[in-house]
């Protein structure tokens, strides 16, 4: 039932933005997950960006709790080498919005959770990674 209320409401909502003559932004990729009880170094599935668009990857956070008061989160973007240590892209201090890393190149990217305020576990509702 939630899938359908989903849908009904983005179609809703693109319908709204048409008729206002809005097109929205495509980037190459994205995906919308959810962060269910995370500690400080879990890390997010990875997703391949094959930089076919000059779109920023941005992982945009919604709903945030966490066992005390969420204030901020930290990310950090890693491109996954193999056969060597994944490459570090930058930390960002996600304050329960969208961090922004740039228009990365392409490979196959995840983020980790550095760190967080507030107790020891963290959940997001809604997790939109775009690339």
């Amino acid at each position: 039932m939630r899938k359908i209320r989903q849908a009904v409401a983005v179609a809703a909502g693109g319908a709204a933005l048409l008729s206002l003559g809005v097109v929205p932004a495509h980037a190459e990729g994205s995906r919308t997950s959810y962060i269910g009880g995370w500690a400080r170094g879990n890390e997010s599935s990875r997703w391949a960006d094959d930089n076919r668009d000059n779109t920023s990857t941005s992982v945009g956070f919604s709903g945030c709790q966490t066992d005390s008061s969420f204030s901020s989160a930290s990310l950090t973007l890693y491109k996954d080498i193999s056969l060597a240590p994944d490459e570090s892209h930058g930390s960002r201090t996600n304050y329960c919005g969208t961090s922004y890393w740039g228009d990365e190149s392409a490979g196959s990217y995840y983020f980790t959770l550095s760190g967080f305020s507030g107790g020891s576990r963290l959940s997001v509702s809604t997790v939109r990674i775009a690339w």
